[in-house]
């Protein structure tokens, strides 16, 4: 089918109906078939009360208790809502998912409200949009069925397929297929599909880097439409090419996106710093064939020592930054003041002529480099020049880096494992994390001294836009649930790690991140801070960006080749830019700056056309909204996958070998232990401790033996033997080892394992 339902409500004004012929030409449909499927859709989704049908068209039903979620299974046949909204997540019996899928987009009613330490819980009245279209499996002979078994247990189905498919048939381990899913189970017909391909296992890197693409359906992307760029125009803009500038060089894989250059002067009052980001937005117009492509893409992937763009090698060769050559850019100057605060800002369209390119090296060799030394280091000669320039951003980034601390950003010690592959996957984003905490960075690092002068640019066009009251897209983040980390400090404090409350006993995430820091659990401990953080949304409406340290408004825009939402933002910047209205009308003689904050408050006229700013009103939809939030997650599973791999390729060749880890997370069917340098995370499941007969105490996250009272506690270390690898399905199989004697168990009847229990 060309539509899917979430495509389909997504055209439906909220008011009024809209004709089934507009419905068609909105969807893009133009032939016989392809209309009498959206007939047969509207009598579908009328019957289950989604939409209304009459003569003057097509309605969506405005049923508040229909929420619109995406679903979250586990391995186990869990089922979690997680909504749109942010309410509540939503459990979801396996008799009420309806066929529905991991990852899938719904319609959730829900049919029995929470309490305490109870998820309410519903039933999926229809789904929107299917997450999985084509999966790996392997092939199984199960009775009379030939069936593909999902390699992601989250799939808590087979795929029935044709007898022909039986030349597939492995023992398991030997071979995985790519299934395309040809039909979704209906009542009670099972789904079906077909084998696409087979894939190799073990067989190198690009192997590995093709089992990644096709899991997350990357492997076949549509090319871009062709289009002819638009050549950024010179009149009016700021000639920028004899200031000082530098490129940050951050990441070396191919394809990887632009990145901003900076600038700095020195004021009587402060410090004037300068973001220039590559001019996009002037080079694609906004609703283009290209422009909505790129909507759709929402992000560029990063796959390891290699990026799938979000731009086109053309717009990207067009728009690159090289040093010594001028190009267009949209610039802000950022009026930093002696404590670092933001004070004043200002945007302009540009031209610069970036000086330089600092890498990795140059910095490191700048901070080994000694105070008083007559030479200048290899890595420095080409710097020389700006050496003084390079010292003063370091500076500066470490003062923006304290100021934003102490307005409540978060930072954890989590960085990603250095694994030979991971590339540029190591390297953090300049612009913020979408996951509600930043990982630690030097601004000693292209990318630490990179974020730490992005941020206040970002939170500058976030104010002017809410203070213009524009249709950007603001990057929200909200104060964690209370109650989530109150549950983090009480294990910490049940592991005897010191920590002040305050005088109603509660403590904030920002001062259990402090705390964390400072004990020898730290990255377990910061690893369960991370559960309560909540994650950066894009909405319609400024708010808040606690990661960001900004209590008003944050709109990304500087690095549109990374994210679609920085090039929409740009679209805007460019369009006040450019047709703003600065007075009331023509027989004014006074012109108010619009491009700066002394403009705010000052404007009561409507800044922009409603032709020219329509457009983007009716283009910024919660249908959008939902696209790029989605589309950031995918990319955040694909980072994630893409490492869990990585890291089980480097335990496969450790299979039986003793080592020592610590453990990571405790439950009643075992417990999780990290093992360096890798980091690689395996389960030492409470079947093999043979020892004893152990309970489970959650308060404490801790096993405890009945008789020898031995205990596997958070943050301790371990000794472990790795018995098995599923490279595939990222499991690893750990068994601890015991001290000579421990297996004597004293109790001969009683077979050892585990039970819940909660006693202090």
């Amino acid at each position: 089918m060309k539509f899917t339902v979430a495509d389909l409500l997504d055209q439906l004004p909220a008011e009024e109906p809209l004709a089934v012929a507009k419905l068609e030409k909105a969807l893009g449909l133009s032939g016989k078939g392809e209309k009498e499927q959206l007939a047969i859709a509207l009598a579908a989704l009328a019957k289950v009360g989604v939409l209304t049908q009459s003569d003057d068209g097509v309605g969506r039903v405005q049923d508040e208790g229909l929420i619109e979620a995406r679903l979250r299974c586990s391995s186990k046949g869990f089922c979690f809502a997680l909504r749109d909204d942010g309410g509540e997540d939503i459990y979801i019996r396996d008799h009420q998912l309806n066929h529905a899928w991991n990852g899938d987009r719904v319609l959730v009613r829900v049919t029995r409200e929470g309490g305490r330490r109870r998820s309410p819980e519903g039933g999926v009245q229809c789904i929107l949009e299917r997450q999985t279209t084509s999966l790996l499996a392997q092939v199984e002979q199960q009775n009379e069925r030939l069936v593909a078994v999902p390699l992601d247990d989250r799939l808590l189905t087979t795929v029935e397929l044709p007898a022909a498919d039986a030349e597939h048939l492995k023992p398991e381990g030997e071979a995985v297929v790519e299934v395309k899913v040809d039909r979704y189970p209906v009542g009670q017909l099972p789904p079906q599909g077909h084998v696409a391909r087979s894939l190799a296992i073990n067989a190198g890197p690009e192997a590995a880097l093709d089992l990644l693409l096709t899991k997350h359906g990357l492997r076949d992307r549509p090319a871009a439409p062709r289009a002819t760029l638009k050549a950024p125009a010179d009149k009016e803009r700021d000639d920028l090419t004899a200031l000082p500038t530098l490129l940050l060089q951050g990441w070396s894989g191919a394809e990887a996106p632009i990145l901003p250059a900076v600038s700095l002067e020195t004021t009587e009052s402060g410090q004037r710093l300068w973001l220039h980001a590559p001019a996009i937005a002037e080079r694609v117009g906004f609703g283009s064939a290209l422009d909505l492509v790129l909507r759709d893409q929402g992000e560029a992937l990063c796959v390891g020592e290699r990026w799938l763009p979000l731009l086109t090698p053309a717009l990207t060769k067009a728009a690159a930054f090289k040093a010594g050559e001028a190009q267009a850019a949209l610039s802000v100057a950022l009026e930093i003041g002696p404590d670092g605060a933001l004070e004043h800002y200002r945007f302009s369209r540009s031209t610069i002529r970036p000086d330089a390119l600092v890498d990795d090296k140059a910095l490191q060799a700048l901070a080994e480099r000694k105070p008083k030394a007559r030479t200048t280091p290899a890595a420095l000669k080409a710097l020389k020049d700006q050496l003084p320039l390079l010292e003063q951003l370091i500076a500066l980034a470490d003062l923006l880096h304290q100021q934003r601390l102490a307005a409540g950003s978060i930072e954890l010690d989590l960085p990603l494992p250095a694994i030979a592959g991971l590339g540029d996957l190591a390297i953090p984003e300049p612009d913020e994390s979408r996951e509600g905490w930043l990982v630690s960075l030097d601004a000693g690092s292209p990318m630490g001294l990179l974020r730490e002068l992005v941020l206040p640019a970002h939170r500058a066009l976030g104010r002017h836009f809410a203070a213009l009251e524009l249709p950007g897209l603001f990057a929200t983040n909200a104060e964690p649930d209370p109650e989530a980390v109150n549950e983090v400090a009480k294990a910490a404090l049940a592991l005897e790690i010191p920590l002040e409350l305050s005088a109603d006993g509660n403590a904030t995430a920002q001062e259990l991140a402090v705390a964390f820091a400072a004990t020898d659990r730290r990255r377990v401990l910061q690893q369960q801070l991370r559960e309560p953080l909540q994650p950066v949304l894009l909405a319609d409406a400024p708010g808040p960006n606690m990661l960001a340290g900004e209590p008003l408004a944050f709109a990304p825009w500087s690095c549109p080749g990374l994210h679609y939402a920085d090039l929409w933002n740009q679209h805007l910047l460019v369009l006040l830019l450019t047709e703003g209205k600065d007075r009331p009308s023509v027989r004014h003689k006074t012109r108010v700056d619009i491009a700066g904050d002394a403009s705010h408050g000052a404007i009561d006229w409507p800044l922009l056309a409603p032709s020219q700013i329509t457009p983007l009103q009716e283009g910024r939809s919660a249908a959008l909204l939902h696209r790029l939030n989605a589309r950031s997650r995918f990319a955040a599973e694909l980072r994630n996958d893409a490492v869990a791999m990585a890291q089980a390729r480097q335990a496969e060749p450790q299979v039986g070998q003793t080592l020592t880890g610590v453990i990571s997370g405790v439950q009643s069917y075992g417990f999780f232990v990290e093992v360096p340098p890798t980091e690689v995370e395996g389960l030492v499941h409470v079947s093999s401790l043979k020892d004893d007969w152990y309970e489970y105490r959650s308060r404490q996250n801790r096993l405890v033996g009945r008789k020898n009272r031995r205990t596997y506690m958070l943050g301790d270390s371990v000794e472990v033997v790795i018995r098995k690898v599923d490279v595939l399905r990222h499991q690893i199989d750990l068994e601890v080892v015991l001290p000579e004697g421990d297996l004597d168990n004293a109790d001969a009847g009683e077979e050892p394992g585990s039970s819940d229990s909660d006693e202090a």
